[in-house]
């Protein structure tokens, strides 16, 4: 799934630089390293990248939703968003396991460092929200800072939307 949302982010750069795009989020998470692929292509694109929550969006979901440019960042009203440590385990001798170890610390670190630059909350706030699952309402994930709005009607929040309405389907993903 992460390399069909890549090729699409790139795709839609390459067709239209000054065209936003719209990001729909309904996942329960998934791998950091593809999410990771996701954001970085997101940050890498010239189009500015609307996200909007609708269902649930989970750990890298949520991580995803966050990341969308501020501003642009949005939830359904009866959407669930939830930020957690990110999950994983280890099997191996001592020293894999060790190794494993490591890199989980380093993802975690990662991650939470970009969720405080995103929701303006303090890193020891967002480490300690995430040391389990944390599960917030459209209106509490807006108070919190991980999206800027909760929208009734996308088609008068979101002008790509508007646009998709008058026959350009590429402007949401």
């Amino acid at each position: 799934m992460a390399n069909i949302i890549v090729a699409q982010l790139l795709y839609l750069d390459a067709v239209d630089p000054n065209k936003d795009i719209v990001m729909y989020v309904n996942s329960p998470g998934g791998s950091v390293t593809a999410g990771m692929a996701v954001f970085d292509t997101m940050r890498h694109i010239r189009p500015d990248v609307s996200t909007v929550c609708v269902g649930l969006a989970a750990s890298m979901g949520a991580f995803l939703l966050s990341a969308g440019t501020k501003g642009k960042r949005y939830s359904l009203p009866n959407s669930r968003i939830m930020i957690h440590q990110p999950l994983g385990g280890a099997q191996g001798g001592q020293t894999d396991i060790d190794i494993q170890a490591n890199e989980m610390l380093h993802h975690k670190a990662n991650l939470n460092g970009y969720l405080s630059y995103h929701t303006g909350q303090s890193l020891e706030k967002i480490n300690q929200d995430t040391d389990r699952d944390f599960f917030m309402g459209a209106k509490e994930a807006k108070e919190y800072g991980l999206i800027d709005g909760v929208i009734m009607n996308p088609l008068k929040a979101l002008q790509p939307l508007a646009a998709a309405e008058e026959g350009l389907d590429r402007a949401s993903i």
